[in-house]
C-alpha cells in the first residue's frame, strides 16, 4: 500500500514532477516518503518521515527521478526504512509495493556480505539485483532474475544510474506506464499520470517494462520474451476542486453524498437493468467486498431477499478464497471496491475466474485492476475520495444494489422513489439542526473508551459500518452487533455509563431493536437512539426520517459525521487516520 511515481524525459524537472505525482497518490501511504534522482552521474536522495502534502524541497535539474510514499509493512516508520533503497554501490535505487514473503531466506542466500541500511524487506531486492548484475551484466535481465526469486505479490521499480533508465515489474500490486512525447511516466495508479498523458500501459501480472525517455519495451517475466504493448486511452480525469469551504476532505465528501446519490438515481438505469438480468440468469450469485465494501455487500443480501425474493450469497473478500470451491461457469461474482486495487478482492476474483465464474464489479475507479478484470462493470461515479474513510463510494454502492434489487423484482420505478426518499432523509440528517445534536453527542463521547452499536435487518450492516467509522477515525473502540445477539454473550460488555447506539427505523425490526435497547439500559448503558421518532427508552435521540429499505444511507451518515467530529476533538487527522491507507494493495 504505497504511492509510486517515476519520470524520465527531456524536461529536466524530474524531481518536482515526481514530488507532485506523489502528492496525488498520498492516499496510498503517508508514513514516510522519499525521492531519488540522477544528478551528474550519481543518485541523490531525500527521505522524510511523515506526510508529503506540505513538503517543498528544492531539486536541481534532472531528467530521471523515482519516489514513493510508504505504508509500513516490514520495519518501523523511520527515515532509514523510507524508500527508495539502494545496493551497496548506489548504482540501483529501488521502490517497492508488496511483501517479500521469503526475504529471510533470500538474505541467508546472499553470496557476499552486503551493507544493510534498513529493516525492510524492500532493501534486499536491491542487493539481489546487485548480485545478479555480477552474473548477467545486463540490468533488465538482472531485475527479471531477481524478481523471479521473490515470493508474494509485489511491484518493484528500479532506477539504474549506469544505463539511465527505469525497469518496472509486477505481480499483483498495480503499476501503470504513461507515454509522453520524449518522456515517460510510471505510477502505482493511473490517477497520478492522467494530468500528463492520456496514453497508458497497464502492466499485467508477470510483466516487465524497460523505460527510457524515448521508448518503452515490454517483456514476459517468466520467459524473458518481448511482448506486444497494449496502449489504453484514458478518457477520464479525476477533478480535484480542493476543499472549498470545508476544513477537511472527509466532511466535504460526506456532504457530497446527496448529489452523488441523486445522480445515480437519474443516470444508472441502463447499468442497473443489465446487472439485474445477469443476476436473474446466474446459478449462484455472490457479493464480495472488504471493509466498508463488505458491509455494502452484506446489505445487498438483505435487499435481494426482501425486495426481489432472491437468494444472494455474501463473503468478505479475504475469506472468499476459502469458499470458492463451489464456483462454476454459471456463477456470478459481484465484487465491490472503491479503489479497484484491493489485493484480497483481486485474488478472490482471479480464483473465481479460474473456475469459470463470471465477474461483475461495482467500482469507483475506471481503469483500475478490478475494472479491467471484470466481465461486467458498473462505475459508481462517486468522484475521487481523498479521505481514507469511504463515504460517498459506500453509499453509492448501497444505492446501486438497492436499485438492482428493485429492478430484479420488476419494480424499477419504486426503487427510484425509495432512493429519492433516502436522499431527502440524508439532507435532513446533514442539516444544521441535526448536526448540532451530532456535535453535542461527539463532545459527550470524546473521552469514552468503548462504544457499541446494534441493529436488526438492514440496520445490522449499518451498525457494523457505523462502528467501523468510529474506530477508523477517532480510535475509540467500537463494535457493531445484531440486536438479537446481545443475550448470546455481547451483553457482558455493557456496564454503567457505556454508550450504546440503537438503530431503530420504523419497520418490522423496530420492536426488537427497542427490546435490545431495554436490555442494555437495564445494565446501565446510555442509550442513543437513531430513529424516525423519539422514545422514552432513549437517553439521547437523533432523528433520522423514514426512507424504507434505504434507511441504512441516512443512518450511516450520522456515524460518518460523528466520527469526523470525534477525530477533530481528539486531535486526529480525519482524512488520514493512523495505520490506514486508502488502497489496500497487500494481503
Amino acid at each position: 500500500m504505497c504511492g509510486i511515481f517515476g519520470y524520465i524525459g527531456n524536461r529536466k524537472q524530474a524531481g518536482p514532477l515526481v514530488l507532485a505525482g506523489l502528492k496525488t497518490l498520498e492516499y496510498r501511504g503517508y508514513d514516510s516518503w522519499g525521492i531519488a534522482w540522477l544528478d551528474n552521474g550519481s543518485i541523490k536522495v531525500i527521505k522524510k518521515v511523515g506526510k508529503i502534502g506540505l513538503a517543498a524541497p528544492k531539486f536541481p535539474p534532472s531528467f530521471l527521478a523515482l519516489g514513493q510514499t510508504r505504508w509500513a509493512t516490514h520495519g518501523g516508520v523511520t527515515v532509514a526504512n523510507a524508500h527508495p533503497h539502494f545496493d551497496c554501490h548506489r548504482r540501483v535505487a529501488i521502490v517497492h509495493n508488496g511483501i517479500v514473503e521469503n526475504y529471510q531466506e533470500i538474505t541467508k542466500s546472499f553470496k557476499k556480505t552486503h551493507l544493510i541500511r534498513s529493516q525492510t524487506d524492500t532493501e534486499i531486492i536491491s542487493h539481489l539485483i546487485e548480485e545478479e548484475l555480477v552474473i548477467r551484466n545486463n540490468f533488465t535481465v538482472a531485475v527479471r532474475a531477481a524478481f523471479l526469486r521473490l515470493k508474494g505479490l509485489n511491484a518493484v521499480v528500479a532506477l539504474d544510474k549506469d544505463n539511465r533508465q527505469l525497469v518496472a515489474v509486477k505481480n499483483g500490486s498495480p503499476l501503470a506506464v504513461g507515454l509522453g512525447k520524449e518522456e515517460n511516466y510510471l505510477a502505482s495508479d493511473a490517477l497520478g499520470i492522467a494530468e500528463h498523458t492520456k496514453k497508458i500501459i497497464y502492466l499485467g501480472d508477470n510483466e516487465l517494462a524497460e523505460i527510457s525517455g524515448k521508448r518503452v519495451s515490454l517483456y514476459d517475466v517468466k520467459t524473458g520474451k518481448p511482448k506486444k504493448i497494449k496502449i489504453s486511452k484514458i478518457d477520464w480525469q479525476q477533478k480535484d476542486e480542493g476543499l472549498g469551504k470545508y476544513p477537511h476532505y472527509l466532511i466535504k465528501e460526506v456532504y457530497d453524498q446527496p448529489r452523488v446519490l441523486a445522480r445515480i438515481n437519474k443516470e444508472a438505469g441502463g447499468d442497473i437493468s443489465y446487472l439485474s438480468r445477469l443476476i436473474a440468469r446466474s446459478f449462484g450469485t455472490y457479493l464480495i467486498g472488504c471493509g466498508s465494501a463488505a458491509y455494502a455487500a452484506l446489505t445487498g443480501t438483505y435487499f435481494f431477499s426482501e425486495i426481489a425474493k432472491k437468494h444472494v450469497n455474501f463473503s468478505i473478500g479475504s475469506e472468499f478464497t476459502f469458499q470458492e470451491h463451489f464456483i462454476t461457469p454459471k456463477s456470478l461474482i459481484i465484487a465491490l471496491s472503491q479503489s479497484g486495487e484491493t489485493a484480497d478482492i483481486l485474488e478472490a476474483v482471479k480464483k473465481a475466474k479460474a473456475r469459470g465464474g463470471k465477474i461483475g464489479a461495482l467500482v469507483n475507479v475506471p481503469g483500475s485492476s478490478l475494472f479491467r478484470l471484470a466481465d461486467y462493470k458498473i462505475l459508481i461515479g462517486a468522484g475521487q475520495e481523498h479521505a481514507v474513510l469511504s463515504t460517498k463510494a459506500f453509499t453509492g454502492q448501497i444505492a446501486l444494489l438497492l436499485l438492482t434489487a428493485y429492478s430484479l423484482a420488476g419494480q424499477a420505478e419504486s426503487g427510484r422513489k425509495v432512493l429519492a426518499r433516502a436522499v431527502r432523509s440524508l439532507k435532513i440528517v446533514l442539516n444544521n439542526h441535526t448536526q448540532r445534536r451530532v456535535k453535542k453527542l461527539a463532545v459527550m463521547l470524546k473521552n469514552k473508551d468503548h462504544v457499541y452499536v446494534i441493529g436488526r435487518g438492514v440496520s445490522y450492516p449499518a451498525a457494523l459500518e457505523g462502528a467501523l467509522k468510529i474506530k477508523e477515525d477517532s480510535y475509540i473502540h467500537a463494535e457493531g452487533f445484531a440486536a438479537g445477539e446481545l443475550k448470546h454473550g455481547v451483553i457482558a460488555l455493557i456496564e454503567s455509563g457505556t454508550p450504546c447506539f440503537v438503530i431503530a427505523p420504523p419497520d418490522e425490526t423496530f420492536p426488537a431493536a427497542l427490546a435490545g435497547a431495554m436490555e442494555m439500559k437495564a445494565r446501565g448503558g446510555i442509550i442513543i437512539g437513531l430513529a424516525a421518532r423519539n422514545n422514552e427508552i432513549f437517553d439521547y435521540f437523533i432523528e433520522v426520517p423514514d426512507c424504507g429499505q434505504a434507511s441504512i444511507i441516512p443512518n450511516v451518515a450520522v456515524f460518518q459525521t460523528l466520527s469526523y467530529y470525534l477525530a477533530v476533538l481528539r486531535g486526529a487527522d480525519p482524512d488520514k487516520p493512523r495505520n490506514l491507507a486508502k488502497s489496500v494493495t497487500v494481503k
